[in-house]
């Protein structure tokens, strides 16, 4: 329930974490504001209070999205595939690694205005097939997307089966003997309407047109941000995972 409560709160823009942690940094913030003018500093024009940041750690390397990001830019980077298409996952993150090195398109229901370096883009709606995709490149990243597709969050159709179809049409983009790097929520299967889904482990190989892939690594996060690098699935569902992240390495076999 406190979780709902919290969940509910941030979508009408307000964190009961971040109020306690004002709370909690509010005296320290007056008494060194207070040491700042009497040691003579200029009179602040604006206050902008920043509570908290001398009790955090000078950085996070943990987490879904730093170790999917890294792992998966370093695979391709050794990889050194000829044609690499992304869909729907993080310009700031992965599509960034990716691009200090190669050429990368990206893919998306939602537009980017802007083009960086290295970045070709293209607007569609992979729930959809197009023919002018089919077999088009020999490496394909999907990395914390699958699950959203469907849902609406982004402004795409509402479909149950959105995340059946576009793994289908995932399939279908890549070229025989190419490399599908997709990753997502693992755990007890749900879905926390309308964020995400969350799948289970080995749900992804049961899918349809899942026949015409071989799983050649599987890596994953644990509940406390932990990355294990070449591990199994079995590995995965033993680790009772309530939120995890699966991060799957597969080939188009035919």
């Amino acid at each position: 329930m406190l979780l709902q409560f919290w969940l509910l709160s941030t979508q009408f823009g307000i964190d009961p974490i971040k109020m306690l942690r004002f709370l909690r940094g509010l005296p320290r913030y007056v008494r060194d504001l207070i040491k700042w003018k009497k040691m003579g500093g200029e009179n602040p024009k604006i206050l902008y209070p920043i509570l908290g940041n001398w009790s955090e750690s000078s950085g996070s390397c943990t987490g879904h999205y730093f170790h999917q990001d890294l792992l998966i830019a370093g695979y391709i980077y050794e990889a050194k595939p000829i044609r690499h298409i992304d869909i729907g996952s993080r310009i700031d993150g992965f599509v960034a690694h990716v691009s200090v090195f190669r050429e990368i398109e990206v893919i998306d229901i939602r537009h980017m205005e802007v083009l960086p370096y290295r970045i070709k883009f293209l607007q569609a709606d992979l729930m959809k097939s197009d023919s002018a995709l089919f077999e088009c490149c020999d490496s394909l990243s999907c990395l914390h997307a699958i699950e959203h597709f469907g849902l609406g969050r982004y402004g795409d159709p509402v479909d149950p089966n959105g995340h059946l179809r576009g793994f289908a049409n995932l399939i279908t983009m890549l070229k025989p003997d190419g490399k599908m790097y997709i990753s997502f929520p693992i755990g007890q299967p749900r879905i926390e309407f309308n964020a995400h889904r969350v799948f289970g482990p080995r749900d992804i190989i049961l899918w349809p047109g899942s026949e015409r892939l071989e799983l050649v690594n599987f890596d994953f996060v644990d509940d406390l941000g932990r990355v294990h690098v070449h591990a199994t699935v079995d590995q995965a569902m033993q680790a009772s995972l309530n939120y995890g992240c699966g991060i799957y390495t597969f080939k188009k076999t035919h």
